[in-house]
């Protein structure tokens, strides 16, 4: 039988983006004594700057504290604040397997968003309990019932024990603390058994080599044990045992039902996979810990250096960067228009701002973005399946069979009379509906739409046209085949594989000729005519010119009416213009291709 260790509680925060979360964690350690006053400081447990600024967790954080109860009896609690924003769900995923209960924090001004659900749908489906916590009540908007009654109505969870607090005033801890006691079950393990562990996360540390957060499920892991990861059969040797107070503290070993970080000197974030099980070497398991869905990249960008002196500066940055993001992919690619740079794998578009935005602050890099794209599965007449992430590189039509995409079931909650305008622009973005739902005023709506529509501009359109009110949440639910076509753009019969996109059949045409548009307005006229086509296979299906420079050669000429004189000078004139579009180069300046990029957006 295995035993319950009833003073651990381990147990996840979650929540819709900026409901709270952090918030109430800093009350939380504050309360425990984790930090003195003197230490605390607003998002104790978002460590980095970007975090801080744009007040949201991109990584999942960790922290042991001790609680002295009303029953007299002191307890450990292992709390992980998890983000919540949709791109880093891979994150929330992990932190939940870690975990026996969650607190659900519900802003109480505003009530359940999309986010709020997904995350206590992937908590229930591990049989987590859950606390709903309201949130924010010291503001006058807030209203406790209406809040509870949606969370009763959308997620169908029994409110009695709901617990309203304010993490700004610190009002409702205790209650908190005291119902975490009370309604969290303790973690289950035994000390005597066989060492089972799960590994949580992992990151880069750049004086002791990779950290490894880990949860022992049985037995205990200490300094100096030889364990064994079972999905690569590598055996290290573990150097540093510890727990995170929030800040690292050193202990000698980690008994069962405890989470906690271990160092074994390893140098590459590769070498460990998260949701590994961990064993001693002398005593290895004969079974692994189910593990969880490694976290797959499904929006893809060319990264190039604006000046291409940078390129190293940029290839050195990347590889810093996924020593601490195992979930962000690049391999090299090369553009005739842009030169060298990287093709990268990210987990969505806020995923892909930020790992931008931290090589251009951390790196000093001017970089330039191409349009983000989906993986493509492309079935071939002989049978094989191949997966396109860069539409240059798209095969042959003729020996292509059909195209899959990506398709993801959306969940949008907005106040009812954002509805109309929505369901529009779901329906021109191909989206099929497949759900519509009251609680109050708000609409909660599921379609299932491709994620090439939603990858540009899908959340800031939905954010605008409802003043913001609207949340939205998405999961990826397959590849269904579509109408697709390699849509490219040729500049003085050039064609500019960075430019090229996949693209709808229906939506070919005004997309190709508002591309045309664009480029006619940014590329600089040159001393020829430039055509600018956009181009399905051979077919040209939109097409603008830029006009020439052209001298004036009649000038010297003193007379009227049509002379020889004056047609050989045109003609003269008119042969040195074929020539120089023939060998002339056009510059394509930066701005264009940050100008193609929005027109995307826009759409």
């Amino acid at each position: 039988m295995t035993n319950i260790i009833d003073n651990i509680r381990n147990f996840a925060i979650i929540a819709h983006i900026d409901h709270g979360k952090s918030t109430i964690a800093d009350r939380i350690i504050h309360k425990c004594g984790g930090l003195t006053d003197r230490e605390m400081k607003a998002q104790v447990l978002d460590s980095m700057d970007i975090e801080r600024e744009r007040g949201i967790t991109i990584k999942a954080q960790t922290v042991k504290l001790n609680y002295k109860a009303k029953d007299g009896k002191n307890y450990v609690l292992n709390i992980i604040d998890t983000p919540g924003h949709v791109d880093f769900s891979y994150e929330v995923s992990r932190s939940l397997y870690a975990c026996e209960g969650s607190i659900l924090i519900v802003d109480s001004t505003q009530g359940v968003e999309a986010q709020t659900l997904a995350n206590v749908y992937q908590a229930l489906d591990i049989n987590h309990e859950i606390i709903p916590v309201l949130n924010k009540i010291d503001l006058p908007a807030s209203d406790i019932d209406k809040t509870n009654k949606q969370i009763e109505d959308v997620i169908g969870i029994d409110t009695s024990n709901a617990v309203p607090c304010s993490g700004k005033t610190g009002e409702g801890i205790n209650e908190i603390l005291e119902k975490i006691i009370q309604t969290l079950p303790g973690p289950t393990g035994e000390k005597d058994k066989l060492l089972k562990c799960l590994l949580v996360d992992s990151w880069y540390d750049t004086y002791l080599g990779v950290v490894i957060l880990v949860r022992v499920i049985d037995g205990k892991i200490s300094k100096n044990m030889k364990i064994k990861m079972m999905s690569t059969n590598q055996e290290y040797l573990v150097e540093k045992v510890g727990v995170f107070t929030p800040k690292p503290k050193d202990v000698n070993e980690l008994n069962a039902g405890e989470i906690g970080f271990i160092t074994t000197g390893i140098k590459v974030l590769s070498d460990t996979k998260v949701g590994d099980t961990i064993c001693e070497s002398t005593n290895p398991l004969t079974e692994a810990l189910p593990g969880f869905k490694p976290s797959k990249p499904v929006v893809f960008c060319g990264l190039f250096p604006v000046d291409s002196s940078e390129y190293q500066k940029l290839k050195d940055g990347l590889a810093k960067l996924q020593l601490n993001d195992a979930s962000f992919s690049y391999e090299p690619e090369s553009s005739s228009a842009l030169g060298l740079g990287f093709r990268c794998g990210f987990l969505g578009l806020l995923h892909l701002e930020i790992v931008t935005e931290r090589l251009e602050r951390e790196f000093d890099i001017n970089l330039l973005t191409t349009t983000p794209g989906v993986v493509y599965k492309i079935h071939m007449n002989n049978g094989k399946i191949e997966h396109l992430q860069n539409p240059s590189n798209l095969p042959d039509p003729t020996f292509i069979k059909s195209i899959e995409e990506p398709w993801i079931k959306a969940t949008i909650i907005t106040p009812d009379k954002y509805l109309g305008s929505i369901i529009k622009m779901c329906q021109n973005k191909r989206g099929v509906q497949t759900n519509l739902s009251y609680s109050g005023n708000r609409a909660v709506i599921n379609y299932e739409i491709p994620l090439n529509e939603v990858v540009f501009d899908f959340n800031d359109k939905l954010k605008s046209m409802t003043s913001g009110y609207a949340s939205f949440d998405y999961e990826i639910i397959g590849h269904r085949e579509g109408d697709l076509v390699k849509m490219g753009i040729l500049v003085n019969a050039e064609p500019v594989d960075a430019l090229a996109m996949m693209i709808h059949k229906d939506f070919a045409q005004s997309t190709g000729r508002e591309v045309c548009e664009k480029l006619k307005d940014l590329i600089p006229r040159h001393n020829f005519m430039i055509p600018i086509q956009a181009a399905i296979g051979g077919k040209i299906i939109a097409r603008e010119t830029i006009k020439g420079f052209k001298k004036d050669v009649l000038t010297k000429i003193h007379g009227g009416g049509a002379t020889d004189r004056k047609r050989k000078l045109l003609e003269k004139q008119k042969k040195g213009k074929a020539r120089a579009k023939q060998f002339g180069k056009v510059e394509i300046p930066q701005e264009a291709f940050i100008g193609v990029l929005k027109i995307s957006k826009e759409k």
